[in-house]
């Protein structure tokens, strides 16, 4: 009887050596699934922005209206990806990024479909609940496949389709929106969406080792103040990338008086160094504690203040708007390693954290840009509320490193 169940104890950890082994054989078609679904939640993420007065025009609303619809996708990572992250605790990691695809299918085809502009704003909502989720998920079944101590290369993977997406996926879904209709765009993120989806099912590795935790686990990285500290500093810190890419249009034709022509350029060259910064970010992130965050944010500062005083000057302008993407990408990687630092027991949840201290930020940067402008200060006085934010972001981080690193040490991990 003993030496029934010791062989078979044998058997289940020869499969999953096996298991592993063939995982990290098959680790570049993985990480391929993996970013394959993000750059196609980044296409339509950023698409929308590109089609706004189309399906404005077309469902009878006005622009400031329309806005509720990239709005509500915001409030979907913000709210909706960490309550599915704790719905979905106990799910493996494959299971969960297959069944957040399929909603993400769900949500673009309704969107596609959507007759009036509260629906649509409903459907992105769905929409919008899948993308912290699965990139926490994906970070996960990434770091699996990378092997320990690669947290940072393996969330960069992962993000390295959202960065895509702006150089490529997103251009792409403005173009068929203008040249067939706001709806073909939504078509179009269904189809990348079907891919991802496959690719998805047939390369990540079905393992035990991908399964799930309890959601009082989970539950209790969220009652860890380094947790929030640090989510406070993502959400202060990275705001100053949409305090300069929300405007970059103004930036370009009212700044520095070039022809409109020049906008998808300039957002190609920002998306350019996301994509740049994202991959060194990734490296750094497993090496070194703070130094992608503290080199992240004071790059950024000192760019902001070159684009705000000599952004007028394109030939400055553009090489400063690859920089700021390049920076603050180099920032997000150490952001997830810490956050998973400070909650090792929920890295799903810190994945899903981290995108929407991203959205949060992408309102405090959008947000902190209008007030400047509506207070008369001048076209490239957005980017000195995005120098206050960061400042802030940096300040809260290094005086209260010490404090989060012992009020993280101090709780002990829940089993």
């Amino acid at each position: 009887m003993q030496q029934t169940a010791y062989d078979q104890q044998c058997k289940a950890e020869e499969h999953r050596h096996t298991t592993a082994t063939t995982a990290i054989r098959h680790r570049g078609h993985t990480l391929f699934a993996l970013a394959l679904g993000t750059f196609a939640i980044g296409t339509g993420e950023f698409g929308s922005n590109g089609i706004i007065q189309l399906f404005s025009s077309s469902l009878g609303v006005s622009l400031p209206v329309a806005t509720y619809a990239i709005t509500a996708y915001a409030f979907g990572v913000v709210i909706g990806s960490p309550a599915i992250t704790l719905l979905a605790a106990r799910v493996n990691r494959r299971s969960l990024l297959l069944g957040l695809m399929a909603l993400f299918l769900a949500g673009n085809l309704l969107s596609a479909l959507a007759p009036n502009i509260v629906l649509l704003a409903v459907f992105r909502f769905i929409t919008g609940s899948v993308q912290g989720a699965y990139f926490g998920a994906g970070a996960v079944v990434a770091g699996y496949v990378y092997g320990p101590g690669k947290g940072g290369k393996a969330f960069a993977t992962v993000m390295g389709g959202l960065t895509i997406a702006t150089i490529a996926g997103a251009p792409l879904g403005t173009y068929i929106g203008q040249t067939a209709g706001w709806r073909a765009t939504y078509w179009t993120v269904v189809a990348l969406g079907v891919l991802a989806a496959l690719a998805l099912f047939a390369w990540v590795p079905r393992t035990d080792d991908l399964r799930g935790g309890s959601v009082a686990r989970e539950l209790g990285a969220l009652r860890r103040p380094a947790v929030w500290l640090m989510v406070g500093v993502a959400a202060l810190g990275i705001s100053s990338i949409f305090a300069v890419y929300t405007f970059i249009g103004p930036f370009v034709t009212d700044a520095a008086g070039q022809d409109a022509s020049l906008i998808p350029i300039a957002l190609t060259v920002f998306g350019v160094g996301m994509t740049v910064g994202n991959y060194l970010g990734g490296r750094v992130a497993d090496r070194f504690e703070s130094r992608g965050i503290v080199c992240g944010y004071a790059g950024v500062l000192v760019l902001l203040v070159l684009i705000g005083l000599f952004g007028s000057n394109v030939a400055l302008l553009l090489p400063a708007l690859f920089g700021v993407g390049a920076t603050m990408m180099f920032a997000i990687p150490t952001v997830q390693v810490r956050l998973t630092g400070f909650a090792p027991d929920a890295p799903t949840l810190m994945g899903a954290l981290n995108l929407a201290a991203l959205n949060l930020a992408n309102s405090l940067g959008a947000i902190g840009g209008a007030f400047t402008l509506d207070a008369g200060w001048g076209t490239l006085s957005t980017v000195w509320a995005g120098f206050v934010l960061t400042s802030a972001g940096l300040i809260l981080y290094t005086v209260a490193i010490s404090q989060v690193s012992r009020a993280a040490a101090s709780i002990p991990v829940t089993e």
